[in-house]
């Protein structure tokens, strides 16, 4: 099946940042039948969060910029911003790392799961 997903990147090489920190998402388009991912687009942001303080108001509107998206990785990410992701559709991943690693782990999950889901109907 095909995906997309953003990861809070500082660089486009590693997922590093946690998710109201990023000034960047980069958006790739990836395939789990084939285990391959190719990169889309790049968001820019303004990060919501300073220090321990932020704005839940921008936190929500940068979660609502995603919503196009299946999946987001980041290295961190608080409850409320992940509820808000999943009312939107989008489950949130922490897998910092490589890019390449964390979107090969992410996909490798989403087919075990979609196994799990064929095997056991309920």
């Amino acid at each position: 099946m095909k995906y997309k997903i953003g990861i809070a990147s500082s660089d486009g090489k590693v997922v590093n940042l946690h998710f109201g920190r990023a000034d960047v998402f980069y958006i790739v388009e990836a395939d789990s039948g084939n285990m391959t991912f190719r990169y889309g687009e790049s968001r820019q942001t303004v990060p919501v969060c300073q220090g321990q303080q932020h704005d839940d108001h921008k936190l929500y509107e940068l979660a609502d910029r995603l919503k196009d998206c299946d999946y987001v990785l980041v290295s961190h990410i608080g409850e409320g911003v992940r509820a808000a992701l999943a009312k939107n559709g989008t489950l949130v991943f922490e897998l910092p790392g490589f890019i390449e690693d964390s979107v090969k782990r992410l996909l490798l999950y989403v087919e075990v799961e979609n196994c799990m889901k064929l095997t056991n109907p309920l």
